[in-house]
Parts: structure tokens; sequence; C-alpha cells
């Protein structure tokens, strides 16, 4: 099933596009990620990760790469995203209510067949937890210090939605610990992914380097019931389930 992209990453509803079934696409979104996450490529070094390739349907990618967030002008992240908390975008319910594409996203990974099949992949139990998914728009100059996500994230995965000649360059680094050792990158190649389960070695990063345009990226975390920034949620009132 195809969907026409421009209506994807457009304000819901237009009286000007054909016919639209979000029932459908939400499912064919669906089926299409558990086909990738089955397909995901492992690499133990130097720690467990994998990586994905076709993560989301075409339309689906370009719809998510083409929504008008708009990216914040921060002189210095200082290394980390929580120092511009206030300029960050999810796919929150409001966001849901807009744009189809964030519905079909959010939708996709809340369904208790990914959350079964992410638990069969990868190793990891989600019951109770909850769906979070951040938009990130960032501009040359940015950079993350080595971190492991450990904590409060049972589940991480980024997927890469730059387009521009650089955008090969700009996937995540893989770290072999604090001091930022690199071991790795991510290929930020147009619609792939990284997965890893936050750990105590699971150290990750971007070293700052130059690049042009817009550096867009997909980051999905099933947080643990204690997440207090419930506004950041895909589902605030909704833990994930298995089928």
């Amino acid at each position: 099933m195809s969907f026409p992209a421009p209506h994807l990453g457009a304000p819901h509803p237009r009286a000007d596009t054909p016919a639209f079934d979000p029932q459908a696409f939400d499912a064919a979104t669906g089926r299409h990620v558990r086909a990738c996450l089955d397909a995901a490529d492992r690499d133990d070094r130097p720690y467990r990760h994998w990586y994905l390739n076709s993560v989301f349907p075409s339309a689906v990618a370009e719809a998510l790469a083409t929504l008008p967030f708009a990216a914040p002008e921060i002189d210095d992240t200082r290394g980390r995203r929580e120092t511009h908390n206030s300029t960050r975008t999810f796919l929150s319910t409001d966001n849901q209510l807009l744009y189809p594409v964030c519905g079909a996203v959010a939708a996709a990974f809340q369904a208790p067949e990914t959350v079964a099949t992410l638990a069969r992949q990868f190793g990891v139990d989600l019951g109770g937890s909850s769906l979070r998914i951040e938009y990130c728009l960032d501009r040359e100059g940015f950079w993350l210090e080595p971190h492991t996500d450990i904590g409060a994230k049972l589940f991480t995965m980024l997927v890469y939605l730059s387009t521009g000649p650089d955008a090969e360059n700009l996937g995540t680094d893989i770290m072999d610990g604090p001091e930022g050792g690199h071991a790795g990158r991510a290929s930020g190649r147009f619609n792939t992914g990284l997965v890893f389960i936050p750990g105590s070695d699971t150290w990750h990063g971007f070293a700052r380097r130059p690049f042009q345009g817009i550096r867009r990226t997909i980051i999905i975390n099933y947080v643990k019931p204690e997440w207090r920034a419930r506004h950041e949620l895909a589902f605030p009132t909704e833990p994930v389930g298995l089928p």
C-alpha cells in the first residue's frame, strides 16, 4: 500500500487531498517496521548493538524528513540535549493529531506486535514502559558528549533522516568508554538506524564535525514508569503491552 508523502507530513485533515485511511496506514507502517527489526544486523563490539536498513516505508520516511519543525538556534549544547529542553520536539499527542505520519510512527511502536518483536529480537522486556519519540534537528556545531542512556531508558533506537551530501557521515559515534574512544560510527544514510539496549557500557555520542544543512534524527525510547516529563510521551496514560 502506498501513500502520498506530502499528504502524510501535512497538517491533518486536508480537504483537498484524496481519501485517506489512517488505520490502514498505521497498520502498513507497523508491518514494515517489524520486518525491518527482524532483519537487524548485530555487532558485538565494543558492546552489543544492531544496524537497521529501510526502517520506514519510503513515503513515511520522506514525510518525516519534510515535517515543518524548526531547528532551534543554539550557540552551544555543551554536549547535552538537556541544555535546550524548551526547544525540543516530540511525537506528542498534539503532533500526532496534526500530522498523520507522526501518528503512524507512534502507533507502529506502541503496537503490542512491535513490543513482542523487540522482546524476541533484542531480548528486552518493555512491559509497562512508555513510548517516547523525539524528533531532533541539529545545526552545524552540534555535538554530544559520551553517554550511555542507562537509567530510565530501557531501549534506544535512532533513525537517520538527513538527505544532504554528507548524510552518510552523520550517524551516531560508537564509543568504547567515557573518554570517547572512537570504536565505530553508524551510517547516517537516509532511513537507516541503530539500536542498543542501554547498559553501563553503551557509550555513544556525536563528535563535533562540519556538516551542511540540518541533521535530522528520530530517537525512539521506551522509558520506565517514573519518567516525569509526561508531555514528551507518545501515549502519556497508556503503557505498552504484549499481544
